[in-house]
């Protein structure tokens, strides 16, 4: 606080590096952790208190799903709270005190040239006079803004053997399942894997398919032997039959 002049306090403590380690340890048991929203996100719709599930820790980068958001938004500590009183309380505003140390009303402007000169920008900068409040930059809007930006989440193409011949090709957006999963044949998915040309996809693919194929083959060979055995039994009948005529 200046000697003169008035300013607005806000906590910017989030989590801590021990909530951090906290919620990466229930992530890795396989919980479910939540989280609040520090500061309200006005392009989603968004007021601050709103709870987010967390999918993923980074670091100090936590990727979260806020409540009624079907999306997947990165998150820094000190933007996100581990409770949700504590996030109520980081957003409520604060009584400013003047520099006789008394509470002041919040829309009080300041009264001598030394306070303006703490408190409002020039007029070539601001146009008028305002408070700190009033002039400090939208940053929480702006990065806002960036994260509402559409196709964050990954795509991810998951191809699956369903037998022999037959593989399913299923697509996910994030978390959400996007529509049915496609049959398509074996040759079908190799050829896309040699023209992905990621080696480990191909061999992966081509192992399976050739498992595949080895089993076809044995069970070829198999039904094969029984049609041998059937023939050969049926010759038999045939020559007793024409001998006892």
């Amino acid at each position: 606080m200046c000697e003169h002049g008035q300013v607005t306090s806000r906590s910017k403590a989030g989590l801590t590096a021990d909530d951090l380690e906290s919620l990466s340890s229930s992530l890795a048991a396989g919980k479910r952790v939540t989280v609040y929203l520090r500061d309200p996100m006005p392009a989603l719709g968004l007021e601050a208190g709103v709870s987010a599930r967390v999918l993923s820790i980074d670091g100090t980068t936590v990727i979260a799903s806020p409540k009624g958001v079907d999306d997947q938004l990165p998150f820094e500590a000190e933007e996100l709270h581990r409770t949700r009183a504590a996030a109520a309380s980081a957003t409520a505003p604060r009584p400013r005190a003047s520099s006789s140390g008394r509470a002041a009303p919040p829309a009080a402007p300041a009264k001598s040239p030394r306070s303006a000169q703490h408190t409002a920008k020039p007029p070539s900068e601001s146009g008028s006079a305002r408070s700190p409040r009033e002039s400090a930059p939208p940053t929480v809007t702006a990065k806002t803004t960036r994260r509402a930006k559409p196709g964050t989440a990954a795509v991810s193409v998951t191809v699956t053997a369903v037998d022999a011949t037959t593989w399913k090709v299923s697509v996910m957006h994030g978390t959400k399942k996007l529509g049915k999963a496609t049959e398509v044949t074996a040759d079908r998915v190799a050829n896309a894997m040699r023209e992905l040309g990621d080696t480990t996809a191909i061999s992966a693919v081509d192992d399976v398919i050739e498992s595949a194929r080895a089993a076809a083959q044995k069970r070829i060979d198999e039904l094969n032997d029984e049609l041998e055995t059937a023939r050969a039994a049926l010759a038999q009948l045939d020559d007793r039959l024409g001998n006892s005529s």
